[in-house]
């Protein structure tokens, strides 16, 4: 185990942000390329320095639309570091935004790399610039944060990611643990890429056929279901990140997994802290405890970009939030639990326990007789697990109707409080009668009323039991062991409480269904003895929790307020024709409304999936997404429409893009493609 810097987390008391010295100032700046083309960049420059003075740039870079989009959320934190003496920076990725060029075809695509590294280059030789550039970002920018350190820019000398990972085939969005995923995601890039750039929002021909003309992508990830040399491109081993890195994650959020690689696999100075959050920054995730980081990141940033001697690297190495029981709801306005420190990962004091599965549907640390478990697979399973935007995580319902169609096992009641940290796992020794079948394993907690709430869980993609760039038919009847691994987590069992490992073959509609009517077997005892291995962690750590204060008031970009609400998505209906066994599950949500000096922006966002129980190959999904931007003397409305359905062999896949000016129809493109299924 590779021995790592440590995590500052500080006494309460002692948790002061530092105090803003500046004033904020925004400048807009084109950043030249070596092939002409200009990135669009806002600078937030602080006022009030003194003459000569120097500082570092952070720099954030993403295709998200810097000065419609994103604009209302990047000041409150780009203006936090400016007024504390360093130069905020957000760039427009080329033919996104304000950038001039081509839209790629991907995200993380060779030119953004390329660019990215004149773009650290320029920061680094401004007249303002101390010759230090750190960068941030969550999501997109947090995975070409961690990208661009992989290829080591002179002066990048440090970095912050939150919520991202390195591995993009089995973590991100188009394939969940490696299996065919249709997010909302897709349909919102595919439609803000397609946007001229604000606030003018030009309509010219040149524009639109640099823009609104170039192919969606979602088709693009869709013709690569395997891992390989696609996905592989923007990575690169993370031990190559010789930068000081601070993660920061949630464990609500999708892109968890990463933090204990990191953790295990970057020599340089790293640390993390992995919240109660979902896919936010830890000042405005959906439920709290939200937590101020900015004041971190400037300690942080002044160690690595100007040379103080904060005390950012005293302390143990990972904060970590131990989750605590509570009744499974969706609106839930704090998480129960406390912080955690730990010095190291894996974590002090971890054991390894093994529950197998036994003949009466229980758990038991000791091997069962043999024995085999029959399971029908429902495709239409999985819904009380979350939605497609999920990714196994969010808030989720009470999981007792999706456990009803599935091999439910339950421990005795423990008799003391169990806390676990880290990566469970389910070792199955399975069978299918098809030669496509996926497997997905749920930990939860029963409550002694019966109330069932899901911890984490996991799938594996059968044919991909040995090698997700090489996957394989199964043989059915043939049984295999597989190796499910369940994605990082916590959580603290209370005394009478019971563990329950749920398997089934469907976690519809965030995983699309295999497209076989099948039977799957699960065996029990013996040599072949399917089970569910816990970390198990000391109750309390040996160290004094970590402290962090409440978020503190963010400035506002002036001239730019909401009108509306963001609706979550959460806003979504189950329907169910028991006649035709058929099941539908709809989504909604978006931004009702964003005021600017020069006009105003709404979102929205529509997605409905439907299959049938006896016809899993014919499952579809629809989407509708639309940007509306109301202007003087104009009214623009770009919207999409996505297609997709499915056979035994073929996806089939349809998108309509167009365009509206006052209600009049002036553009509209058409994409259709018939895309075979590899062992999908």
């Amino acid at each position: 185990m590779v021995l790592f810097t440590s995590l500052a987390l500080r006494p309460a008391a002692a948790e002061t942000p530092p105090p803003a010295l500046y004033g904020v100032r925004v400048e807009h700046a084109w950043i030249p390329m070596k092939d002409g083309v200009r990135l669009a960049a806002s600078l937030f420059m602080p006022t009030g320095a003194a003459k000569g003075e120097k500082f570092p740039a952070l720099l954030e870079y993403l295709p998200y639309r810097k000065d419609d989009d994103t604009a209302a959320g990047d000041y409150p934190i780009h203006s936090y570091f400016a007024q504390r003496g360093f130069v905020g920076v957000r760039v427009d990725i080329r033919g996104t935004g304000q950038s001039e060029g081509l839209t790629p075809d991907r995200e993380y695509s060779q030119q953004e790399q390329e660019d990215g590294l004149e773009v650290i280059d320029w920061l680094a030789h401004q007249p303002w610039s101390n010759g230090n550039v750190g960068m941030f970002g969550i999501s997109w920018g947090g995975f070409n944060s961690l990208q661009l350190a992989m290829r080591h820019p002179p002066a990048l000398k440090a970095l912050i990611a939150t919520c991202a990972t390195e591995k993009l085939f089995h973590d991100d969005v188009h394939f969940i643990d490696g299996m065919m995923h249709v997010d909302q995601y897709e349909l919102f890039i595919d439609l803000q890429t397609a946007m001229s750039p604000g606030p003018e929002f030009p309509l010219d021909e040149k524009t639109l056929a640099t823009r609104f003309d170039n192919a969606p992508w979602f088709v693009n990830y869709k013709r690569h279901q395997r891992d390989g040399d696609f996905w592989y491109a923007p990575e690169r081993p993370l031990d190559s990140i010789q930068i000081p890195v601070l993660l920061i994650g949630g464990l609500y959020d999708g892109y968890r997994d990463s933090i204990p690689r990191m953790l295990e696999q970057i020599k340089s100075p790293i640390k993390a802290i992995v919240g109660p959050w979902n896919h936010n920054w830890p000042h405005t995730p959906d439920w709290g405890p939200r937590i101020e980081w900015r004041d971190l990141a400037v300690r942080w940033w002044d160690r690595w970009l100007k040379g103080r001697d904060t005390d950012v690297m005293d302390g143990p190495r990972l904060a970590v939030y131990m989750r605590h029981w509570y009744a499974p709801e969706l609106n839930l306005p704090e998480i129960p639990g406390e912080w955690r420190s730990e010095p190291s990962w894996p974590p002090g004091g971890l054991q390894l326990q093994t529950f197998y599965t036994q003949p009466d549907h229980s758990l038991n640390t000791t091997p069962a007789v043999a024995g085999t478990h029959v399971l029908k697979y429902v495709p239409s399973v999985g819904t009380n697990a979350g939605g497609p935007d999920i990714w196994w995580g969010e808030l989720t319902t009470d999981q007792t109707p999706d456990d009803a169609f599935s091999l439910v096992y339950d421990s005795a009641p423990l008799g003391e409080d169990t806390a676990i940290l880290g990566m469970p796992s389910a070792l199955l020794e399975a069978s299918a009668t098809a030669p496509l079948a996926d497997w997905f394993v749920r930990l939860s907690d029963v409550a002694p009323d019966g109330t069932v709430i899901m911890i984490t869980g996991g799938g594996l993609n059968g044919a991909q039991r040995h090698s997700a760039s090489q996957p394989s038919d199964l043989e059915p009847g043939r049984v295999y062991r597989l190796q499910v691994d369940m994605h990082f987590t916590s959580w603290v069992f209370p005394r009478g409480h019971r563990i329950r490992l749920a398997v089934s073959n469907a976690l519809w509609p965030m995983v699309w269904p295999t497209p076989y009517a099948m039977t799957t077997s699960l065996q029990l005892g013996g040599q072949q003895a399917s089970r569910l291995v816990l970390p198990i962690v000391p109750r309390e750590s040996k160290l004094p929790p970590p402290a962090f204060v409440p978020p503190t008031p963010s400035s506002q970009l002036p001239g730019v307020h909401s009108t509306g609400n963001w609706l979550p998505g959460e806003l979504w209906t189950k329907l169910r024709d028991e006649l035709n066994q058929a099941t539908k599950w709809e989504w909604h949500g978006g931004v009702e409304g964003t005021q600017f000096p020069w006009g105003r922006t709404r979102h929205q966002d529509k997605l409905s999936f439907q299959v049938q129980d006896a016809h899993p190959e014919a499952a579809s999904a629809h989407g509708e997404g639309e940007t509306e931007v109301d202007l003087p003397g104009r009214d623009l409305l770009w919207s999409d429409t996505l297609d997709l359905h499915s056979d035994k062999t073929n996806f089939y896949y349809q998108f309509r893009r167009q365009l509206r000016k006052n209600g009049q129809l002036i553009r509209e493109r058409n994409w259709q493609e018939t895309i075979p299924r590899d062992h999908q």
